[in-house]
């Protein structure tokens, strides 16, 4: 068993004993391979944010969360492409960038011969142009999505006019190559779109918020006047009309 094998086997040993730990030497008995061969391979899944983790002192030993990770994906070579193509494109500003490098580049690995050969390839010729989105307002928006907190933005709209104001927010829209957050605006008391890349600053509040109708706010939002054509079509033609 080649080494990137021994790596997700490891994985799911853990996750079928979870909570359970398992020691090192009965993984290294298991695997057939030496101890310190298993510290290393364990060592290795923490440092790529497998969520492993080691317990001290008598029935100790190395157990894993199994509600934060997923069964293996068993795909096809052009599965397999489609998706490292799809994550390949998302540029350095796309929200969720790191995490998608980090896909598929697992994607990759899960690969073998032709297939990972072609997935590769394929991922080398997609090129993303970058865009102005602060690196920090990016991870303040997934991190607010994520945990359902209200931001204080600082925005630079259309006209150019500055304004700070704190918002709830409810998702991402992308549409002509823009990204934007879709919030409930606190200011205007009404859902608005702000672009990414005219956000100088945001920030978590810690105050947590209520979810809101997506739709509901798209419809109502700035960011429809943005993307009049098509993108928002379907969600402003009434039910029964072209």
């Amino acid at each position: 068993m080649n080494r990137t094998a021994r790596l997700y086997a490891l994985v799911e040993e853990l996750r079928a004993a979870a909570p359970r730990p398992l020691t090192i030497a009965a993984l290294a008995t298991r695997f057939e391979v030496s101890a310190r061969t298993v510290q290393r391979d364990l060592q290795t899944l923490m440092q790529t944010g497998v969520p492993v983790r080691t317990t001290p002192g008598r029935g100790g030993g190395w157990s894993i969360d199994p509600t934060m990770t997923l069964p293996p994906i068993h795909l096809t070579a052009e599965e397999a492409s489609a998706l490292t193509a799809a994550l390949a494109g998302a540029g350095a500003s796309t929200p969720y960038a790191g995490a998608a490098r980090t896909a598929a580049q697992k994607i990759v690995a899960s690969t073998a011969g032709p297939a990972s050969a072609a997935a590769q390839e394929l991922a080398a010729r997609i090129v993303t142009l970058p865009t102005r989105v602060d690196p920090a307002v990016r991870t303040a928006v997934e991190q607010a999505l994520a945990d359902s907190v209200a931001l204080r933005l600082s925005y630079t709209d259309a006209a150019g006019h500055e304004s700070d104001r704190v918002v709830e927010p409810a998702g991402l829209l992308a549409a002509d190559g823009r990204w934007y957050l879709i919030a409930w605006c606190r200011t205007r008391r009404a859902g608005r779109g702000f672009r990414l890349d005219r956000i100088t600053a945001a920030a978590p509040t810690g105050e947590r918020t209520q979810p809101h109708d997506l739709t509901e706010l798209l419809l109502g939002s700035a960011a429809a006047d943005a993307v009049r054509p098509p993108a928002l079509t379907a969600l402003t033609t009434p039910p029964g009309n072209p």
